[in-house]
Protein backbone atom coordinates (compact mmCIF):
# COMPACT_ATOMS: atom_id res chain seq x y z
CA UNK A 1 0.00 0.00 0.00
CA UNK A 2 1.30 3.50 -0.77
CA UNK A 3 1.76 5.81 2.08
CA UNK A 4 0.18 8.60 3.11
CA UNK A 5 1.79 12.08 1.90
CA UNK A 6 3.09 15.03 3.56
CA UNK A 7 0.47 17.30 3.61
CA UNK A 8 1.40 21.21 3.13
CA UNK A 9 -0.38 24.58 3.06
CA UNK A 10 -0.21 26.30 -0.37
CA UNK A 11 -0.32 29.48 -0.53
CA UNK A 12 1.10 32.64 -3.12
CA UNK A 13 2.48 29.75 -5.22
CA UNK A 14 4.23 28.33 -2.23
CA UNK A 15 4.27 25.18 -0.13
CA UNK A 16 4.81 25.51 3.04
CA UNK A 17 5.68 22.56 5.54
CA UNK A 18 5.14 24.19 8.94
CA UNK A 19 4.20 27.40 10.47
CA UNK A 20 4.68 28.96 13.85
CA UNK A 21 0.75 27.51 15.10
CA UNK A 22 1.92 23.53 15.24
CA UNK A 23 0.73 20.53 13.60
CA UNK A 24 -2.75 19.00 13.84
CA UNK A 25 -3.39 15.11 13.32
CA UNK A 26 -5.10 13.28 10.62
CA UNK A 27 -7.02 9.36 11.74
CA UNK A 28 -7.29 7.01 9.17
CA UNK A 29 -10.97 6.10 9.94
CA UNK A 30 -10.42 2.53 9.19
CA UNK A 31 -7.89 1.44 12.01
CA UNK A 32 -8.05 4.36 14.13
CA UNK A 33 -4.19 5.07 13.20
CA UNK A 34 -2.27 8.39 12.81
CA UNK A 35 -1.66 8.84 8.92
CA UNK A 36 -0.04 11.75 9.01
CA UNK A 37 -0.45 15.77 10.49
CA UNK A 38 -1.08 18.93 8.77
CA UNK A 39 0.84 22.22 9.30
CA UNK A 40 -1.89 24.86 11.01
CA UNK A 41 -2.34 28.28 9.20
CA UNK A 42 -1.92 30.88 11.74
CA UNK A 43 -2.73 34.49 11.12
CA UNK A 44 0.52 35.49 9.10
CA UNK A 45 -0.19 32.34 6.84
CA UNK A 46 -4.00 33.56 6.68
CA UNK A 47 -2.57 37.40 5.72
CA UNK A 48 -0.57 36.38 3.38
CA UNK A 49 -3.09 34.29 1.67
CA UNK A 50 -5.14 36.82 1.65
CA UNK A 51 -3.16 39.29 0.18
CA UNK A 52 -1.98 36.81 -2.43
CA UNK A 53 -5.51 36.32 -4.01
CA UNK A 54 -5.93 40.06 -3.53
CA UNK A 55 -3.12 40.78 -6.19
CA UNK A 56 -3.77 37.46 -8.57
CA UNK A 57 -6.83 38.49 -8.78
CA UNK A 58 -6.29 41.75 -10.71
CA UNK A 59 -3.65 39.67 -13.36
CA UNK A 60 -5.81 36.45 -13.37
CA UNK A 61 -9.83 38.16 -14.20
CA UNK A 62 -8.12 40.25 -16.91
CA UNK A 63 -6.70 37.03 -18.56
CA UNK A 64 -9.29 36.13 -21.56
CA UNK A 65 -11.62 33.18 -20.90
CA UNK A 66 -9.87 31.19 -23.81
CA UNK A 67 -6.92 31.17 -21.94
CA UNK A 68 -7.53 30.31 -18.54
CA UNK A 69 -9.38 27.31 -20.04
CA UNK A 70 -6.10 26.16 -21.27
CA UNK A 71 -4.84 26.28 -17.53
CA UNK A 72 -7.75 24.73 -16.23
CA UNK A 73 -7.98 21.70 -18.74
CA UNK A 74 -4.25 21.43 -18.32
CA UNK A 75 -4.90 20.97 -14.44
CA UNK A 76 -8.47 18.48 -15.28
CA UNK A 77 -5.69 15.72 -17.41
CA UNK A 78 -3.39 15.93 -14.42
CA UNK A 79 -5.79 15.04 -12.41
CA UNK A 80 -6.91 11.84 -14.28
CA UNK A 81 -3.43 10.94 -14.73
CA UNK A 82 -2.98 10.99 -11.33
CA UNK A 83 -6.86 9.58 -10.45
CA UNK A 84 -5.01 6.14 -9.22
CA UNK A 85 -2.97 7.73 -6.98
CA UNK A 86 -5.38 10.57 -5.27
CA UNK A 87 -7.77 7.68 -5.08
CA UNK A 88 -6.22 5.92 -2.48
CA UNK A 89 -5.04 9.15 -0.52
CA UNK A 90 -8.82 9.49 -0.52
CA UNK A 91 -9.80 6.06 0.65
CA UNK A 92 -6.84 6.35 3.20
CA UNK A 93 -8.14 9.62 4.84
CA UNK A 94 -12.19 9.19 4.58
CA UNK A 95 -12.86 5.29 4.25
CA UNK A 96 -14.68 5.17 0.99
CA UNK A 97 -14.19 2.13 -0.90
CA UNK A 98 -11.21 2.66 -3.68
CA UNK A 99 -13.89 2.47 -6.58
CA UNK A 100 -15.86 4.99 -4.85
CA UNK A 101 -13.24 7.45 -4.63
CA UNK A 102 -11.90 6.59 -8.24
CA UNK A 103 -15.45 7.45 -9.36
CA UNK A 104 -15.27 10.71 -7.64
CA UNK A 105 -11.41 11.85 -8.64
CA UNK A 106 -12.38 10.95 -12.74
CA UNK A 107 -16.20 13.25 -12.31
CA UNK A 108 -14.24 16.37 -10.41
CA UNK A 109 -12.19 16.18 -13.72
CA UNK A 110 -15.20 16.71 -15.98
CA UNK A 111 -17.04 18.80 -13.60
CA UNK A 112 -13.72 21.29 -14.08
CA UNK A 113 -13.59 20.34 -17.76
CA UNK A 114 -17.30 21.22 -18.18
CA UNK A 115 -16.89 24.78 -16.16
CA UNK A 116 -13.90 26.08 -17.96
CA UNK A 117 -15.94 25.46 -21.18
CA UNK A 118 -18.43 26.82 -19.93
CA UNK A 119 -16.75 30.58 -19.56
CA UNK A 120 -15.40 30.46 -23.27
CA UNK A 121 -19.00 30.39 -24.07
CA UNK A 122 -19.82 33.03 -21.31
CA UNK A 123 -21.82 35.36 -23.85
CA UNK A 124 -22.70 39.38 -23.00
CA UNK A 125 -26.16 40.59 -24.17
CA UNK A 126 -27.11 43.39 -25.97
CA UNK A 127 -30.18 45.25 -25.06
CA UNK A 128 -32.07 47.44 -27.37
CA UNK A 129 -32.04 51.22 -26.36
CA UNK A 130 -34.79 53.25 -25.72
CA UNK A 131 -33.23 56.53 -27.23
CA UNK A 132 -31.99 57.58 -30.27
CA UNK A 133 -28.94 58.65 -28.28
CA UNK A 134 -27.90 55.59 -26.76
CA UNK A 135 -25.60 53.46 -29.07
CA UNK A 136 -25.54 50.34 -27.05
CA UNK A 137 -26.03 48.69 -23.89
CA UNK A 138 -24.41 45.39 -22.52
CA UNK A 139 -25.50 42.96 -20.29
CA UNK A 140 -22.28 41.52 -19.37
CA UNK A 141 -21.13 38.59 -16.23
CA UNK A 142 -17.61 39.75 -14.63
CA UNK A 143 -15.91 37.78 -11.67
CA UNK A 144 -16.62 38.73 -8.20
CA UNK A 145 -13.07 38.56 -6.89
CA UNK A 146 -11.40 36.57 -4.69
CA UNK A 147 -13.19 33.44 -2.86
CA UNK A 148 -12.96 31.72 0.48
CA UNK A 149 -14.45 28.30 -0.35
CA UNK A 150 -14.90 26.06 2.47
CA UNK A 151 -15.87 22.20 1.84
CA UNK A 152 -16.16 18.95 3.87
CA UNK A 153 -14.83 15.72 4.57
CA UNK A 154 -17.48 13.59 2.41
CA UNK A 155 -16.75 14.24 -0.78
CA UNK A 156 -12.78 15.48 -0.22
CA UNK A 157 -11.75 16.44 -3.75
CA UNK A 158 -15.53 16.72 -5.77
CA UNK A 159 -16.80 19.19 -4.12
CA UNK A 160 -13.35 21.40 -3.70
CA UNK A 161 -13.78 20.57 -7.61
CA UNK A 162 -17.28 22.06 -8.27
CA UNK A 163 -16.03 25.14 -6.52
CA UNK A 164 -12.81 25.73 -8.03
CA UNK A 165 -13.53 24.44 -11.34
CA UNK A 166 -16.54 27.77 -11.28
CA UNK A 167 -14.54 30.54 -9.61
CA UNK A 168 -11.30 29.80 -11.25
CA UNK A 169 -13.16 29.53 -14.49
CA UNK A 170 -15.15 32.56 -14.01
CA UNK A 171 -11.88 34.33 -13.54
CA UNK A 172 -11.76 34.27 -9.16
CA UNK A 173 -8.58 34.07 -6.76
CA UNK A 174 -9.34 31.44 -4.62
CA UNK A 175 -8.43 30.59 -0.87
CA UNK A 176 -9.68 27.28 -0.06
CA UNK A 177 -10.25 25.70 3.01
CA UNK A 178 -10.99 21.45 3.19
CA UNK A 179 -12.03 19.65 5.40
CA UNK A 180 -9.14 18.94 8.79
CA UNK A 181 -9.60 15.24 8.41
CA UNK A 182 -9.52 14.53 4.92
CA UNK A 183 -6.34 17.52 3.70
CA UNK A 184 -4.66 15.53 1.74
CA UNK A 185 -7.16 14.74 -1.43
CA UNK A 186 -8.09 18.43 -1.82
CA UNK A 187 -4.18 19.38 -1.56
CA UNK A 188 -3.27 16.45 -4.53
CA UNK A 189 -6.26 18.65 -6.20
CA UNK A 190 -4.26 21.62 -5.72
CA UNK A 191 -1.45 20.44 -6.87
CA UNK A 192 -2.63 19.58 -10.33
CA UNK A 193 -3.61 23.22 -10.81
CA UNK A 194 -0.35 24.33 -9.65
CA UNK A 195 1.59 21.71 -11.83
CA UNK A 196 -0.74 22.81 -14.52
CA UNK A 197 0.76 26.50 -14.70
CA UNK A 198 -1.55 28.10 -12.70
CA UNK A 199 -0.24 31.62 -11.42
CA UNK A 200 0.98 32.15 -8.38
CA UNK A 201 -1.49 32.96 -5.32
CA UNK A 202 -4.64 32.83 -8.13
CA UNK A 203 -5.03 29.46 -6.03
CA UNK A 204 -4.02 29.30 -2.17
CA UNK A 205 -5.19 26.43 0.37
CA UNK A 206 -5.56 27.06 4.22
CA UNK A 207 -5.53 24.62 7.05
CA UNK A 208 -6.24 24.85 10.47
CA UNK A 209 -8.69 25.77 13.38
CA UNK A 210 -11.89 25.95 11.22
CA UNK A 211 -13.69 28.77 13.34
CA UNK A 212 -10.66 31.03 13.03
CA UNK A 213 -9.83 30.40 9.64
CA UNK A 214 -13.68 31.38 8.86
CA UNK A 215 -13.44 34.32 10.98
CA UNK A 216 -10.56 35.56 9.94
CA UNK A 217 -11.62 35.19 5.50
CA UNK A 218 -14.88 36.01 5.96
CA UNK A 219 -14.60 39.82 7.48
CA UNK A 220 -11.99 40.48 5.39
CA UNK A 221 -11.90 43.19 3.02
CA UNK A 222 -9.82 41.15 0.05
CA UNK A 223 -12.74 38.66 0.32
CA UNK A 224 -15.64 39.26 -2.25
CA UNK A 225 -17.47 35.74 -1.56
CA UNK A 226 -18.22 32.70 0.68
CA UNK A 227 -18.88 29.42 -0.60
CA UNK A 228 -19.65 26.69 1.61
CA UNK A 229 -20.70 23.16 1.50
CA UNK A 230 -21.53 21.68 5.05
CA UNK A 231 -24.04 20.97 7.76
CA UNK A 232 -26.82 23.52 7.75
CA UNK A 233 -26.34 24.71 11.33
CA UNK A 234 -22.45 25.91 10.50
CA UNK A 235 -24.39 26.99 6.96
CA UNK A 236 -26.50 29.24 9.21
CA UNK A 237 -23.57 30.59 11.40
CA UNK A 238 -21.70 31.36 7.39
CA UNK A 239 -24.47 32.83 6.39
CA UNK A 240 -25.03 35.39 9.35
CA UNK A 241 -21.18 36.65 9.19
CA UNK A 242 -21.11 36.57 5.39
CA UNK A 243 -24.28 38.68 5.54
CA UNK A 244 -22.94 41.37 8.14
CA UNK A 245 -20.19 42.08 5.88
CA UNK A 246 -22.16 42.22 2.66
CA UNK A 247 -20.39 39.19 1.12
CA UNK A 248 -21.80 37.07 -1.92
CA UNK A 249 -22.83 33.50 -0.17
CA UNK A 250 -23.72 30.17 -1.61
CA UNK A 251 -24.02 27.45 0.86
CA UNK A 252 -25.30 23.85 -0.23
CA UNK A 253 -26.36 22.53 3.31
CA UNK A 254 -27.75 19.28 4.33
CA UNK A 255 -30.78 16.56 3.28
CA UNK A 256 -33.49 14.36 4.35
CA UNK A 257 -34.39 13.06 0.71
CA UNK A 258 -37.59 11.15 0.79
CA UNK A 259 -38.02 8.32 -2.02
CA UNK A 260 -41.96 8.11 -2.84
CA UNK A 261 -42.08 4.20 -4.32
CA UNK A 262 -45.82 3.92 -6.11
CA UNK A 263 -47.38 0.91 -6.56
CA UNK A 264 -46.85 0.63 -10.34
CA UNK A 265 -43.01 0.34 -9.36
CA UNK A 266 -41.01 -2.80 -9.52
CA UNK A 267 -40.57 -3.17 -6.18
CA UNK A 268 -37.24 -5.56 -6.25
CA UNK A 269 -35.76 -3.74 -8.90
CA UNK A 270 -36.16 -0.56 -7.12
CA UNK A 271 -35.06 -2.02 -3.90
CA UNK A 272 -31.72 -3.04 -5.53
CA UNK A 273 -30.87 0.32 -6.44
CA UNK A 274 -32.02 1.91 -3.63
CA UNK A 275 -29.48 0.00 -1.23
CA UNK A 276 -26.61 1.17 -3.30
CA UNK A 277 -28.04 4.27 -3.06
CA UNK A 278 -28.47 4.46 0.30
CA UNK A 279 -25.31 2.95 1.78
CA UNK A 280 -22.74 4.90 -0.75
CA UNK A 281 -20.23 6.71 1.06
CA UNK A 282 -21.69 5.02 3.96
CA UNK A 283 -24.96 7.01 3.70
CA UNK A 284 -22.49 10.50 4.57
CA UNK A 285 -23.91 12.01 1.44
CA UNK A 286 -26.20 15.09 1.44
CA UNK A 287 -28.50 13.91 -1.55
CA UNK A 288 -28.78 10.51 0.18
CA UNK A 289 -32.49 8.54 -0.05
CA UNK A 290 -32.92 8.41 3.36
CA UNK A 291 -36.94 8.38 4.21
CA UNK A 292 -38.35 5.67 2.09
CA UNK A 293 -42.25 5.59 1.22
CA UNK A 294 -43.72 2.82 -0.32
CA UNK A 295 -47.21 2.05 -1.53
CA UNK A 296 -48.78 -0.96 0.60
CA UNK A 297 -49.37 -2.75 -2.27
CA UNK A 298 -45.68 -3.49 -3.25
CA UNK A 299 -44.38 -2.93 0.54
CA UNK A 300 -43.49 -6.43 1.62
CA UNK A 301 -41.91 -6.92 -1.46
CA UNK A 302 -39.87 -3.82 -1.51
CA UNK A 303 -39.14 -4.07 2.67
CA UNK A 304 -37.59 -8.14 1.73
CA UNK A 305 -35.50 -6.87 -0.90
CA UNK A 306 -34.17 -3.72 0.48
CA UNK A 307 -33.18 -5.48 3.91
CA UNK A 308 -31.62 -8.32 2.09
CA UNK A 309 -29.85 -6.14 0.27
CA UNK A 310 -28.32 -4.11 3.21
CA UNK A 311 -27.99 -7.45 4.78
CA UNK A 312 -25.81 -9.14 2.17
CA UNK A 313 -23.62 -5.32 2.09
CA UNK A 314 -19.62 -6.07 2.81
CA UNK A 315 -18.56 -3.65 5.21
CA UNK A 316 -14.63 -2.55 5.68
CA UNK A 317 -11.70 -0.88 4.94
CA UNK A 318 -11.76 0.75 1.45
CA UNK A 319 -8.43 -0.48 0.51
CA UNK A 320 -9.70 -3.95 0.77
CA UNK A 321 -11.21 -5.61 -2.42
CA UNK A 322 -14.98 -6.54 -2.29
CA UNK A 323 -15.38 -3.98 0.16
CA UNK A 324 -18.59 -1.81 -0.86
CA UNK A 325 -19.19 -0.07 2.40
CA UNK A 326 -16.42 1.95 4.62
CA UNK A 327 -16.70 2.98 8.13
CA UNK A 328 -17.77 6.24 9.37
CA UNK A 329 -15.57 9.34 9.26
CA UNK A 330 -14.73 9.58 13.01
CA UNK A 331 -16.11 8.10 16.48
CA UNK A 332 -18.23 11.06 17.01
CA UNK A 333 -19.99 9.95 13.81
CA UNK A 334 -20.58 6.62 15.04
CA UNK A 335 -22.02 7.66 18.70
CA UNK A 336 -24.62 9.80 16.74
CA UNK A 337 -25.52 6.53 14.65
CA UNK A 338 -25.93 4.72 18.27
CA UNK A 339 -28.33 7.80 19.74
CA UNK A 340 -30.09 8.01 16.75
CA UNK A 341 -30.95 4.21 16.79
CA UNK A 342 -31.55 3.94 20.22
CA UNK A 343 -34.26 7.12 19.95
CA UNK A 344 -36.03 5.98 17.06
CA UNK A 345 -36.46 2.41 18.95
CA UNK A 346 -37.34 3.56 22.33
CA UNK A 347 -40.54 5.42 20.51
CA UNK A 348 -41.52 2.06 19.15
CA UNK A 349 -39.53 1.76 15.54
CA UNK A 350 -39.19 -1.56 14.62
CA UNK A 351 -34.99 -2.54 13.73
CA UNK A 352 -35.27 -4.90 10.82
CA UNK A 353 -30.97 -5.21 10.78
CA UNK A 354 -27.86 -2.94 11.75
CA UNK A 355 -28.24 -1.00 14.45
CA UNK A 356 -24.88 -1.85 16.20
CA UNK A 357 -21.35 -0.63 15.57
CA UNK A 358 -18.99 -3.86 14.32
CA UNK A 359 -16.64 -5.02 17.14
CA UNK A 360 -13.09 -3.95 15.25
CA UNK A 361 -10.80 -1.33 14.82
CA UNK A 362 -12.38 1.58 13.29
CA UNK A 363 -15.19 3.61 12.97
CA UNK A 364 -17.68 0.80 11.00
CA UNK A 365 -21.41 1.00 12.09
CA UNK A 366 -24.11 -1.63 10.29
CA UNK A 367 -25.78 -1.07 7.74
CA UNK A 368 -29.38 0.04 9.31
CA UNK A 369 -32.99 -0.06 8.67
CA UNK A 370 -35.82 0.89 10.61
CA UNK A 371 -39.53 0.73 10.08
CA UNK A 372 -42.61 2.71 11.19
CA UNK A 373 -39.86 5.38 13.01
CA UNK A 374 -42.77 8.05 14.69
CA UNK A 375 -42.49 11.27 12.70
CA UNK A 376 -41.44 12.85 16.16
CA UNK A 377 -38.15 10.66 16.19
CA UNK A 378 -34.81 12.49 16.23
CA UNK A 379 -33.73 10.56 13.40
CA UNK A 380 -37.33 11.43 11.25
CA UNK A 381 -36.58 15.04 12.01
CA UNK A 382 -32.72 15.48 12.05
CA UNK A 383 -30.30 14.20 9.22
CA UNK A 384 -28.52 11.16 9.64
CA UNK A 385 -26.18 11.68 7.34
CA UNK A 386 -24.88 7.74 8.07
CA UNK A 387 -26.30 4.21 7.31
CA UNK A 388 -29.50 4.45 8.17
CA UNK A 389 -32.86 4.08 6.17
CA UNK A 390 -36.07 4.60 7.51
CA UNK A 391 -39.10 2.55 5.68
CA UNK A 392 -42.63 3.11 6.05
CA UNK A 393 -45.75 2.30 3.88
CA UNK A 394 -48.38 5.00 2.62
CA UNK A 395 -51.64 4.31 0.53
CA UNK A 396 -52.70 7.70 -1.04
CA UNK A 397 -49.90 9.63 -2.97
CA UNK A 398 -51.41 12.62 -1.67
CA UNK A 399 -50.04 11.78 1.92
CA UNK A 400 -47.04 10.38 0.78
CA UNK A 401 -46.15 13.97 -1.25
CA UNK A 402 -47.21 15.87 2.30
CA UNK A 403 -44.98 13.47 4.18
CA UNK A 404 -42.23 13.83 1.82
CA UNK A 405 -42.42 17.92 2.43
CA UNK A 406 -43.38 17.62 6.06
CA UNK A 407 -39.21 18.70 6.85
CA UNK A 408 -37.45 21.93 6.53
CA UNK A 409 -34.99 20.29 4.39
CA UNK A 410 -35.18 20.94 0.69
CA UNK A 411 -31.83 19.56 -1.33
CA UNK A 412 -33.06 16.22 -2.93
CA UNK A 413 -36.20 14.06 -3.41
CA UNK A 414 -36.90 10.89 -5.29
CA UNK A 415 -39.75 9.05 -6.94
CA UNK A 416 -40.03 5.70 -8.65
CA UNK A 417 -43.46 5.24 -11.11
CA UNK A 418 -44.38 3.87 -14.35
CA UNK A 419 -46.88 6.15 -14.89
CA UNK A 420 -46.10 9.60 -16.96
CA UNK A 421 -48.68 11.95 -15.21
CA UNK A 422 -47.93 10.52 -11.78
CA UNK A 423 -44.27 11.11 -12.42
CA UNK A 424 -45.40 14.72 -13.64
CA UNK A 425 -47.57 15.54 -10.65
CA UNK A 426 -44.82 14.10 -8.43
CA UNK A 427 -41.93 16.72 -10.40
CA UNK A 428 -43.95 19.45 -9.74
CA UNK A 429 -45.32 18.73 -5.79
CA UNK A 430 -41.58 17.14 -4.50
CA UNK A 431 -40.06 19.99 -2.54
CA UNK A 432 -36.34 20.24 -3.33
CA UNK A 433 -33.83 21.72 -5.96
CA UNK A 434 -33.07 18.62 -7.48
CA UNK A 435 -35.68 15.60 -8.04
CA UNK A 436 -34.68 12.51 -9.58
CA UNK A 437 -37.72 10.29 -11.28
CA UNK A 438 -37.21 6.54 -11.50
CA UNK A 439 -33.34 6.90 -10.95
CA UNK A 440 -30.79 8.48 -8.11
CA UNK A 441 -28.02 10.04 -10.36
CA UNK A 442 -29.16 13.66 -9.62
CA UNK A 443 -25.58 14.80 -10.02
CA UNK A 444 -23.86 15.62 -13.39
CA UNK A 445 -21.15 18.19 -14.08
CA UNK A 446 -23.66 19.63 -16.70
CA UNK A 447 -26.34 20.36 -13.88
CA UNK A 448 -26.99 22.45 -11.51
CA UNK A 449 -26.65 20.82 -7.88
CA UNK A 450 -28.61 23.03 -4.44
CA UNK A 451 -31.43 22.95 -2.61
CA UNK A 452 -34.27 24.97 -0.67
CA UNK A 453 -35.45 25.76 2.31
CA UNK A 454 -32.97 24.92 4.62
CA UNK A 455 -30.83 23.02 2.45
CA UNK A 456 -29.21 26.24 0.87
CA UNK A 457 -28.74 28.69 -1.67
CA UNK A 458 -27.31 29.02 -5.07
CA UNK A 459 -25.87 25.93 -6.94
CA UNK A 460 -22.76 24.32 -7.52
CA UNK A 461 -21.93 22.81 -10.89
CA UNK A 462 -23.72 23.45 -14.40
CA UNK A 463 -23.94 26.89 -16.06
CA UNK A 464 -25.89 28.04 -13.16
CA UNK A 465 -22.90 26.78 -10.85
CA UNK A 466 -20.16 29.36 -12.80
CA UNK A 467 -22.85 32.43 -12.79
CA UNK A 468 -22.35 31.95 -9.12
CA UNK A 469 -18.85 33.48 -9.22
CA UNK A 470 -20.11 36.42 -11.39
CA UNK A 471 -21.27 40.03 -10.86
CA UNK A 472 -23.37 41.51 -13.57
CA UNK A 473 -22.41 44.42 -15.11
CA UNK A 474 -24.58 47.10 -17.64
CA UNK A 475 -22.80 49.26 -19.71
CA UNK A 476 -24.52 52.03 -21.74
CA UNK A 477 -22.76 53.78 -24.19
CA UNK A 478 -24.39 57.50 -25.76
CA UNK A 479 -23.81 57.75 -29.05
Amino acid sequence: MMSYPEVHLHIDGRWIEKTTSGFLPIANPADEAVLGRFPVAGEAELAAARQAARRAFATWSATPAFDRYGVIAKAAALLRERAGRIARILTLEQGKPLAESSREVLLSADIIDFLAQEARRLASRGVPPRSAGVASQTVMRVPVGPVAAFTPWNFPVNLPARKLGGALAAGCSVIIKPDEETPASCMELVRCFADAGLPAGVLNMVLGRPAEIADALIASPEIAKVSFTGSTAVGRMLAEKSARHLKRYTAELGGHAPVIVCGDADPVATAALAVVAKFRGAGQVCASPVRFLVHRSIYAAFREAFVAGARALRVGAGVDDGVQMGPLIARRRVQEMARLVDDALANGALLLCGGTRLARPGFFFEPTVLEAALPHCRVQQEEPFGPIALLDAFDDLEEAIARANALPYGLAAYAFTRDLGTANRLSASLQAGMVGINHFGISQPETPFGGIKDSGMGSESGLEGLLEYTDVKFVSVAA
